[in-house]
């Protein structure tokens, strides 16, 4: 990666080339011209190159990870943001895995068949999933010394471990008398004469309210601000990270988005928000008593899993030889069934991508192809969905009797 920078100091105006150099810790050197022409003139020669590599120091992996690493902490690999402190984590342990390959050579003398040999290494020595992604990382850091000018060529480029994807199953999306079901059950819960099963669903109610209508993902709503609510939705620009120990970005920028919700929602939300809520430094919408966010495994035990019993939507399985009751849906199946709304009301593909933060629509049809192939009859397109299912069986919205 090269540059040129402009500097203006006491002896005038001059252009400084930033060029790769694996002959500095940096993995970066620079040279200065009088003119921009001559400052091109460097890069475009390849004579930036050259000179990075003038002292033909080999590169050992050892080398090149500390280098993929801090780009990844640092700088974002090719224009991303930076990794966060939790990723960042598992870059650090996938690294170590290929720091424990027995390396004979350094990188820029390895070539397709060494990568080959230490794919069998790994499929030898590790699950084929912890293979595939570990290989996987391998491949972005020599990309990212390719891109520095540490590397002439992806040497790694073909070499993978096939693997089964998540969605090659069609993932489990509760229909809508499921979700009808749900939000009763939600009421029910939060009008319990047990005071204090009532006050625990002062909080979770408005919140599988909110999962249900707007497809957010469960980081994303247990961290969601009190401020990102107005009169027609929500913004999602936060998450919590993958450890639930701090707040960070959404997984993506494409994952910060807004999103409509319908009146009952919001009114719902709001009304927690603003008389129950305790005051917390985070801004959050449903923070615990201490101030703090809910956690995942809190909420999907006390709360989603208990709402799924209420509701009767449990199923029997055999656990260490007894039968069980176990919930046949997860918190994260609440998204799943946003976006199959979202399709049955015809809703555009692209939109759909938008509202559910995907940052390729491979994504929407890799996971909702079966649920889009299904859809044939034109509907009314609509994206509000509490309007139309939170409707008990006299009519009168379960959302009302706040």
């Amino acid at each position: 990666m090269s540059d040129i920078r402009k500097r203006t100091g006491n002896k005038g105006t001059t252009y400084q080339v930033r060029y790769a150099s694996s002959a500095t810790k940096s993995g970066y050197a620079y040279k200065t011209f009088g003119t921009m022409k001559e400052a091109r003139a460097f890069l475009e020669s390849g004579r930036a190159l050259e000179a990075g590599q003038i002292e033909d120091r080999p590169i050992s992996v050892d080398e090149g990870i500390r280098i993929w690493l801090d780009a990844c902490e640092k700088e974002g690999r090719g224009g991303r943001n930076p990794v966060t402190t939790y990723t960042l984590k598992t870059y650090r342990y996938r690294a170590g895995i290929i720091r424990d390959y027995p390396w004979t050579k350094p990188l820029n003398e390895l070539g397709a068949p060494d990568v080959v040999e230490f794919r069998s290494w790994l499929l030898q020595n590790h699950s084929r999933d912890q293979a595939r992604k570990v290989l996987s990382y391998f491949h972005s850091m020599v990309l990212e010394l390719v891109n520095r000018g540490f590397l002439r060529h992806d040497f790694a480029a073909g070499v993978k471990v096939s693997g089964t994807s998540r969605y090659d199953e069609p993932v489990s999306i509760p229909s809508e008398k499921d979700i009808q079901e749900l939000l009763l059950a939600v009421d029910r819960l939060a009008n319990s004469k047990n005071a204090q099963i009532a006050k625990t669903w002062e909080r979770y109610r408005p919140m599988l309210y909110l999962a249900v209508d707007s497809g957010m993902r469960p980081q994303e709503y247990l961290v969601v601000a009190k401020s990102s609510f107005d009169d027609r939705g929500v913004r999602v620009e936060r998450a919590l990270d993958a450890g639930g120990k701090k707040i960070s970005v959404t997984k993506t920028i494409s994952g910060r988005r807004i999103i409509d919700l319908s009146p009952e929602t919001i009114d719902m939300v709001r009304y927690y928000t603003d008389r129950i809520a305790a005051e917390n430094q985070f801004d959050l919408a449903f923070p615990t008593s201490n101030g703090r966010w809910v956690s995942s495994n809190n909420w999907r035990r006390r709360g989603f899993l208990a709402a799924c019993n209420e509701a009767g939507l449990v199923s029997s399985e055999e656990v260490n030889g007894k039968l069980v009751d176990v919930p046949k849906y997860k918190p994260y199946d609440l998204r799943h069934f946003y976006a199959s709304m979202l399709i049955e009301n015809r809703v555009s593909l692209k939109r759909i991508q938008k509202l559910m933060g995907h940052a390729d629509i491979q994504t929407t049809l890799n996971v909702y192809g079966h649920v889009i192939e299904r859809v044939e009859d034109e509907q009314e397109s609509r994206t509000c969905l509490i309007s139309g299912l939170a409707q008990n069986s006299c009519g009168k919205s379960v959302a009302s009797t706040l």
